[in-house]
């Protein structure tokens, strides 16, 4: 009697980590970011900056810092306006240059935009719609890769982009947001809900601390070096509560984010959001539902 309950306990456990959807790929994890399978040097050229990638640019500096290799000069000092929210609010960006002062948003921002602008930044080998057509099923199966020039009505529009910079930040306390607080260092301290939540999905994405706040940066959320899978390491549940292994995620997204999940009621992705949207948490509603896979 004792062995077939330790058996179906194994059977349920396992089935446990099974619906988890731990699974792997067989493509390169640098998907879209093989560049043409230029790899690596598509982005850090390894001589002369974005002149050893071919590309003509007044950028004195072009290269100096983590070997960027693409053209950021057209884009240093332009201000975006992302993501309208709060009535009629949006939020403000001045793009700085890369190697200024250290600023997390040239890496953060900057960077990414002098591949994903298409509006000043018209150098780069970014053709719009690669490897991001995949999987078929999903929408179009053309989601666009540029952002300021996403053949909208006008070119540099980012209004339609979610909320980047060192104004876009994440707050804690009241009807919105979790149940948090934060210390001086810009530091997320977790509240109990929000402790239930990170448990119950983890707190994956990665805000930057500027001016003792925390910011949303392009690279908040996504890991430009990863593209449709994700490390999960248990840690005894300060990180995430899930059962440790790689997960199927999509778009260089920070955590688990199958787009292709076919289970009723799942809610993965939507878990991705609130990591920081807390106010629409199961968590912060009395509901007792955690991560469906």
């Amino acid at each position: 009697m004792k062995k077939s309950m330790l058996l179906s306990l194994l059977v349920v456990g396992l089935a446990s980590l099974a619906m988890a959807q731990i699974g792997t790929i067989s493509n390169d994890v640098l998907g879209a970011h093989n560049n043409y399978g230029r790899g690596c040097a598509g982005c850090h050229a390894p001589h002369s900056g974005a002149r050893g990638n071919g590309i003509t640019t007044t950028d004195g500096t072009t290269g100096d810092v983590a070997l960027w290799g693409q053209d950021i000069a057209n884009l240093v000092g332009k201000t975006i306006k992302t993501g309208q929210f709060d009535f009629g609010q949006s939020y403000s960006e001045t793009l700085p240059a890369i190697g200024v002062n250290g600023a997390k948003d040239a890496l953060g921002v900057t960077a990414c935009l002098s591949c994903h602008d298409g509006n000043w930044a018209t150098g780069a080998m970014m053709k719009n719609t690669v490897f991001e057509t995949v999987p078929s099923t999903y929408a179009s199966g053309n989601i666009p890769t540029l952002l300021g020039n996403d053949h909208n009505a006008a070119a540099g529009d980012y209004l339609n982009d979610h909320p980047v910079g060192t104004n876009a930040t994440i707050g804690c306390g009241g009807p919105y947001n979790w149940d948090c607080t934060i210390d001086g260092t810009g530091k997320i301290v977790y509240g109990p809900k929000m402790q239930q939540f990170v448990y119950d999905y983890g707190f994956f994405v990665q805000p930057a601390a500027i001016n003792s706040k925390p910011a949303v940066l392009c690279t908040t959320c996504h890991n430009q070096h990863v593209m449709n899978i994700v490390n999960v390491v248990n840690d005894n549940g300060v990180t995430t509560g899930l059962a440790s292994g790689t997960y199927l995620s999509a778009f260089f997204i920070r955590a688990p984010y199958n787009i292709n999940n076919a289970t009723p009621g799942g809610n993965q992705t939507a878990q991705f959001c609130r990591q920081c949207h807390g106010g629409e948490a199961n968590e912060m509603n009395g509901s007792t539902a955690a991560t469906i896979f």
